[in-house]
């Protein structure tokens, strides 16, 4: 039988009257004790067995897990298991998580009344996007006396997806929405100069800027009037994601692919939050996916899907390619973020021409990712001629990536270098920061 299990003080047992046996070859009073002590170990065993065995459904369980799970993030797992017996129990369940989490010594113990229910609570952190399948909960019951015990197999396959981090964009967004981005580290832009976009005439009151008395009301009204500005609405923000070769770099697990697409989801909803329009456009060494800029209902949910398909190539991008695309599809001023990274200034030079056309057109932020491995290396100290090299060869390109970002200033396009923990708040804090300077 699969579910019928002897414990391990049966066998403990079973070598002592075994011990008694063969000392009875030497000592033939032994035999009858031996004997007894079997039987009454038989009987044992039958009626623990009885006991677990005689109800069909001794334990109920269930699992409830999202439709979909966040990459990156701790999603909450629930089992829900009930005792059908009249009897407490002792048990150890095992859940058979997805093999992407290669955990294969996934263990819960815990103990029930009889008739009485409980949940068992975890979480999981899934590090690649896809189809992940959840088996069949595996529930291995103590029966009364300790001796046997019973599995009970319950069916309980699922298949669920990973998307990029939709936790990280709520929780952004509710920050947003009251006003709180501060709270996860996004900094407090100071605003510089007005937005012209007019929202309506009123009363002047103190603080206002005098520059902004409109003098017509004023003499109509026969007291100060002011014109109000609110900041300009629907913008286009297009996050542009390298899925080229250099964007399969693993950091803590994940790509640099899904921190660039996990900073985007988010960038795209505080965007909308803040009533811009965005948009999305995916290339490697062709143009991959395009989704105008947009804030119509559901822009959101096209944008979260088209993110959950994307795949780093093993191919250079072009990024000519995704000039004439842009100049092509994109009429009007934008802010393009565009996700990527080189490694030496001179893969940075042999892109700049497109770099600069596009920036000639657009407001170009380019987000690159500091080597955080390289970074510590420049930190630790040197006890030795070797570690003198390798500190010195981590500061050159250390030093060169600080360079990067430099030489894309000097011709006329913003830069970024973040680590790829920081990504989504420094990402948001530049964007907030031209919205507040009227640079979009």
């Amino acid at each position: 039988m699969q579910s019928f299990y002897l414990n391990k003080i049966v066998y403990y047992i079973g070598g002592a009257i075994a011990l008694l046996f063969i000392s009875s070859y030497f000592y033939p009073a032994l035999y009858m004790m031996a004997a007894l002590f079997l039987a009454l170990l038989s009987i044992t065993i039958l009626a623990d067995t009885l006991l677990v065995f005689l109800k069909k459904t001794g334990i109920i369980a269930t699992r409830t897990l999202p439709d979909r799970l966040s990459i990156g993030d701790d999603n909450r797992i629930s089992l829900h298991l009930f005792n059908n017996y009249a009897y407490p129990v002792n048990f150890s369940v095992i859940d058979e998580l997805p093999a992407q989490f290669q955990e294969r010594n996934w263990i819960r113990k815990a103990s029930l009344a009889g008739n009485q229910g409980t949940d068992i609570h975890y979480t999981v952190k899934p590090l690649t996007r896809g189809e992940y399948i959840f088996y069949d909960i595996h529930i291995f019951v103590t029966a009364p006396l300790r001796l046997v015990t019973r599995k009970f197999t319950i069916t309980a396959q699922k298949t669920t997806r990973v998307y990029p981090s939709y936790i990280q964009m709520r929780r952004f967004q509710l920050l947003a929405i009251s006003n709180r981005l501060q709270d996860a580290g996004v900094k407090r832009s100071p605003r510089l100069g007005h937005s012209m976009e007019f929202e309506h005439i009123k009363e002047y009151v103190r603080g206002d800027d005098y520059r902004t008395i409109n003098w017509k009301a004023t003499g109509r009204k026969g007291g100060l009037m002011v014109n109000n500005y609110t900041d300009e609405r629907s913008q286009q923000v297009y996050c542009i994601i390298n899925k080229g070769r250099v964007m399969k770099m693993p950091f803590e697990g994940m790509t640099l692919l899904d921190y660039a697409i996990n900073a985007s989801l988010v960038l795209s909803n505080i965007s909308l939050v803040k009533q811009d329009k965005a948009g999305l456009i995916t290339f490697a060494e062709n143009q991959d996916s395009f989704i105008t800029a947009d804030k119509r209902p559901g822009q959101m949910s096209r944008i979260l899907e088209t993110l959950y398909k994307q795949e780093t190539r093993f191919l250079e991008a072009d990024y000519e390619k995704l000039y004439t695309m842009v100049r092509n599809k994109i009429n009007s001023r934008s802010l393009l973020v565009l996700f990527t990274n080189f490694e030496s200034m001179e893969s940075l030079q042999r892109e700049l021409p497109a770099l600069k056309k596009m920036a000639h057109y657009h407001l170009l932020l380019v987000v690159l990712f500091e080597n955080t491995a390289i970074t510590e290396l420049t930190g630790s100290s040197a006890t030795n001629l070797e570690e003198v090299y390798v500190k010195t060869i981590a500061e050159k390109f250390a030093f060169e990536k600080r360079q990067m970002i430099r030489e894309l200033q000097q011709n006329g396009i913003l830069g970024i270098l973040s680590t790829p923990q920081q990504l989504t708040v420094n990402t948001i804090n530049k964007y907030l920061e031209l919205k507040n300077r009227a640079r979009i």
